[in-house]
């Protein structure tokens, strides 16, 4: 069993930064793959980026490229997500998930385990 819990979330205003962490607990090992998504009002859940434990197999959405990184601290068995240039339209609950494979996916039928979200507000 695995156990995620996110933080980090909060209101920030257009332009800014923040940086989510995913702290797993539980049988993590190094073959599980970790994925951020998220989930506006309304809208289906979406990925946003995904990385395989060990770091060498890295995904991001469209979206997000160039302006969100995905980085892990295997110690600490925890992920992060760091936003920067943070836009309205990135408004949502971002949650982790992890998925067994050595490979990263971003496809969320794949993950198995789901933490239970944390909200993001950027505002115009």
């Amino acid at each position: 069993q695995v156990q995620l819990v996110e933080s980090g979330g909060g209101l920030v205003q257009a332009g800014g930064s923040l940086r989510l962490s995913c702290a797993a607990s539980g049988r993590i090992f190094s073959w599980y793959a970790m994925g951020w998504f998220r989930q506006s009002p309304g809208m289906e859940r979406e990925f946003v980026a995904a990385m395989s434990w060990s770091g060498g197999n890295v995904y991001y959405a469209e979206p997000v490229k160039g302006r969100f990184t995905i980085s892990r601290d295997s110690a600490k068995n925890t992920v992060y997500l760091q936003m920067n240039s943070l836009k309205p339209e990135d408004t949502a609950v971002y949650y982790c998930a992890a998925k067994r494979g050595l490979y990263a996916s971003p496809e969320k039928n794949e993950y198995e385990y789901w933490g239970q979200g944390t909200q993001v507000t950027v505002s115009s």
